[in-house]
């Protein structure tokens, strides 16, 4: 006897592209993983260039819009969505992407074949209700955020698809203007930049067809262009690790880390930054740490340089000797300044993660300013545009140990980095808030992130009260 589940020998063929795409997205809904990792695991590997480049586009499309998916999903449904089966409220979002955001998918595949994702489910009892939803969202009219409307807190989120929560807190902190400009960049694909091991390696990718351009911030580094990030990937200097792919913003957080004897990166998976200052310091002694074993083995295939020692190890416990002149404390965050890589990230976090993710960060930072020596400096840094993250973490561990540290005005080094040749931005004051380095998405083109630039004084004698306090 047939199982009740069974795929029907008339079913219609699931095209592998929208097959990838359910399983990242059912993953990413169910089991809280990240499909950046997903869109780049081995299976991908054996698409063709266009049906990968098509799962790409409906895993990023659904989750960037996934609130106006569900809007309009619930418009033509006669089911809350709270009580749908998560595989079956994923073929819809599917479905609902391809039909309002690309305008080349005829709405029948669109529709017929998340049909068949639902039958592929196991949820074949749910494939009439699916069919009928969809037929109504492709009568309906297209998702288009208006090109005027008034910008406050409410309309932005509804109509970029971002919690309102986050706009609100975006809205005091930064204005309206500016929490709109992060929403609409967050909805796009971001440009994928590069750092080259040296200038030559760029004609060499040119001979294998990868076309780059200038960097909008750092002379070093480079814009991939037109061409899917597989491609390169599949050349013979990616391979080597001649070249990686490492946004601007973090390539310059690296860059404020300077020169060093000897260098300790606390968090350091997945190792741009660590690859960066140790191609600058290549006489100096760098020690690697990251907690997780997976992460420090891909750490150890990705840096490659004989100067660096990789130590799986916490970064509260570190098992290192002796004081650093150079230490640097990427530590794990919440990651809201990169939500245009991550848009999965805004639907998890919740408010009360803050305080959480805080405890953890000042923790991590207590414990990397002592292992730095007198007269050493430490970037503390987060991929976040969040507060309590940022400058809340680098004020209360400063006020805790007052006159052993002080925090440095990074305009400074910003304005040493710029006449080197190494900082191509001109508007230096644009990327600085108070003391700190602030970058934002929609405002420069890279990823939002934060950073401190704090020193250990020397002596007791360099103490002035006050001089702790961002």
């Amino acid at each position: 006897m047939k199982k009740r589940w069974a795929r029907p020998r008339s079913a219609m063929p699931i095209s592998p592209a929208r097959a990838a795409a359910f399983d990242i997205l059912l993953r990413v809904q169910t089991e809280d993983a990240y499909a950046s990792e997903l869109l780049h695991s081995a299976r991908l590997e054996k698409l063709s260039p266009a049906d990968r480049g098509l799962t790409t586009d409906i895993v990023m499309g659904a989750l960037r819009w996934r609130s106006r998916l569900d809007e309009a999903i619930a418009a033509a449904s006669a089911r809350p969505l709270a009580k749908l089966d998560a595989e079956v409220l994923t073929a819809l979002r599917i479905a609902a992407y391809q039909l309002n955001f690309l305008s080349r998918i005829p709405a029948s595949a669109a529709i017929n074949e998340s049909v068949e994702l639902v039958k592929r489910a196991r949820k074949t009892s749910a494939a009439p209700f699916a069919n009928a939803v969809l037929r109504k969202l492709a009568a309906a009219e297209r998702i288009s955020p208006p090109a005027d409307f008034d910008a406050n807190a409410e309309n932005v989120s509804r109509e970029y698809a971002h919690p309102l929560w986050l706009v609100e807190r975006w809205t005091r902190q930064f204005g309206v203007e500016t929490a709109f400009a992060i929403c609409r960049q967050d909805q796009f694909e971001p440009s994928v930049s590069l750092r080259l091991e040296t200038p030559t390696v760029e004609a060499e990718l040119a001979a294998e067809g990868i076309q780059l351009s200038p960097g909008g911030m750092l002379t070093g580094a480079r814009t991939l262009l037109d061409c899917p990030v597989s491609n390169l990937t599949r050349t013979a200097a990616f391979r080597a690790g001649r070249v990686m792919i490492q946004d601007e913003a973090s390539q310059l957080v690296a860059l404020l880390v300077g020169h060093g004897a000897r260098m300790l990166d606390c968090c350091a998976a997945p190792g741009g930054k660590t690859a960066l200052f140790a191609a600058r310091n290549p006489e100096a002694e760098i020690i690697a740490a990251e907690i997780h074993p997976h992460r420090a083995d891909l750490l150890r295939k990705r840096v490659r340089a004989p100067n660096v020692k990789v130590v799986q190890a916490d970064a509260t416990q570190l098992p290192v000797q002796g004081e650093f002149d150079r230490v640097l404390a990427d530590v794990p965050c919440s990651g809201t300044g990169t939500l245009a890589r991550n848009p999965e990230i805004k639907w998890r976090l919740k408010p009360e993660d803050l305080d959480d993710l805080h405890k953890k960060q000042a923790a991590i930072l207590q414990s990397a300013l002592g292992h730095l020596g007198p007269g050493g400096r430490a970037v503390y840094s987060t991929c976040s545009l969040e507060q309590e993250e940022d400058e809340a973490v680098v004020h209360e561990v400063l006020a805790q140990r007052p006159g052993e540290f002080r925090l440095l005005d990074v305009r400074n080094e910003l304005l040493r980095l710029h006449p080197s040749g190494e900082l191509a931005w001109e508007d230096v004051d644009s990327l600085v808030s108070g003391k700190y380095l602030r970058t934002i998405p929609g405002i420069h083109p890279c990823d939002g992130f934060f950073a401190a630039l704090i020193e250990r004084r020397d002596r007791a004698s360099d103490f002035s009260p006050g001089s702790t306090t961002p």
